[in-house]
């Protein structure tokens, strides 16, 4: 059987030293020392086959971070050389770190990238297994996500659209013992408000909060929430794209809303009913014109063919906790970062091909980012990062 782990880590905007990303904001070179030093320790200890980074602007400083990890990974290997003894052998043979040396590295800038100040970061892959073929980038959206909306009892009620992602979606193939898995690394819109400039003005008014506007602030919310919903739309099609030629999927990244939203549902597909023999066929020639038993279990396996479950979820499924959590702000603590498993790791199905065996979240540095004196929360990241282990059948 093969073992491996799979992780989503976002580094909160990592770019090189004195290289201005948002207005007004860098990194002096001790901060930017800081920065590196801290995400290598926690790339070391979390040890990664396969993870998706997050809010990378450049590559250049995530493979300083890497090269980092392995110079201390190799240290940590040296100090902890185990006796004789075959017990002590076994338990430093699972404390090992395995060196990411010249393994794969795709990354996929932001194509709204511009100068200082008006960066805009892109997401990352690092695998240590290579790519079955070259990794693609999915961000410019040809044709359109075009939303139609319709007055209750027809016609036209406007539509929506949008043209471009906010961040790439990175889609890679990789081989894992028998099997090719498909990954797909995401970071959707943030739940920030998206405000409208006036033409000629210096800002969107309803970002000055001592002339505080609620109306507006609250359209701010709603345009954010159709842009995030409508990525995920993006990101399901792709998945379902892979699902239809029967290709295990996982899903990471930062989904910017829980696992009860709208959001992870538009990505991971309807919960499947206990039964659909109660309801009514969509064109009933009478009132008992119901679905058949036969028929109800048709539409739940066509259902939970193309559904991903959170790895999250399993994990509290098995342990009997009730929450994991990724960040905080203003007193809210969340999971906004996600690992979502096609069916082929469902651990109840018997043509699985794997199953998740265990599930770690790495957010003890995480205080809420609403709180001025929360430590060095923008030098290191103020996401948590979670991985699963998977064991392939």
């Amino acid at each position: 059987m093969t073992t491996f782990t799979i992780a989503t880590f976002n580094v909160q905007n990592l770019i090189g030293p004195d290289r201005e990303y948002y207005r007004f904001e860098k990194y002096s070179s001790v901060e930017h020392a800081w920065k590196q030093d801290w995400l290598a320790d926690q790339l070391t200890r979390m040890n990664p086959d396969i993870v998706g980074f997050q809010e990378i602007f450049e590559p250049e400083p995530l493979q300083q971070v890497i090269a980092l990890a392995d110079r201390r990974g190799e240290q940590s290997n040296a100090a902890g050389q185990p006796g004789a003894e075959p017990g002590r052998k076994a338990i430093h043979r699972k404390q090992r770190y395995d060196s990411y040396g010249e393994t794969a590295l795709a990354f996929a800038p932001n194509i709204a990238d511009s100068g200082p100040g008006e960066r805009r970061p892109g997401v990352a892959i690092l695998s240590r297994f290579g790519f079955a073929d070259q990794p693609q980038s999915i961000q410019l959206l040809d044709p359109p996500v075009d939303v139609p909306f319709h007055h209750l009892g027809g016609g036209d009620a406007g539509r929506y659209q949008i043209r471009r992602l906010t961040r790439p979606i990175l889609k890679a193939r990789i081989p894992v013992g028998d099997h090719v898995v498909t990954v797909f690394n995401a970071h959707l819109k943030s739940r920030l408000g998206e405000f409208v400039r006036p033409h000629g003005a210096r800002f969107s008014p309803e970002i000055d909060l001592l002339d505080y506007d609620a109306a507006g602030r609250a359209m701010g919310a709603l345009r954010s929430g159709l842009r995030r919903m409508s990525e995920a739309w993006v990101l399901r099609r792709l998945v379902l794209d892979e699902l239809a030629l029967d290709r295990p999927v996982i899903v990471l990244g930062d989904l910017n809303d829980d696992d009860r939203s709208a959001t992870h549902e538009i990505i991971c597909g309807e919960r499947p009913l206990p039964d659909y023999s109660w309801m009514r066929r969509p064109n009933p020639q009478g009132p008992d014109d119901r679905y058949t038993a036969a028929e109800s279990e048709q539409i739940r396996e066509a259902i939970d063919r193309v559904r991903l479950q959170a790895a999250a979820q399993l994990f509290m499924r098995k342990s009997l906790r009730d929450m994991v959590y990724t960040a905080a702000f203003a007193g809210v603590y969340q999971a906004l970062d996600a690992i979502l498993l096609s069916r082929h790791f469902d651990p109840d199905r018997a043509d699985r091909i794997g199953e998740m065996i265990h599930f770690g979240a790495y957010n003890d540095h995480i205080t809420d980012g609403a709180e001025p004196q929360s430590p060095a929360a923008r030098i290191v990241s103020d996401h948590g990062q979670i991985m699963a282990h998977i064991r392939l059948r």
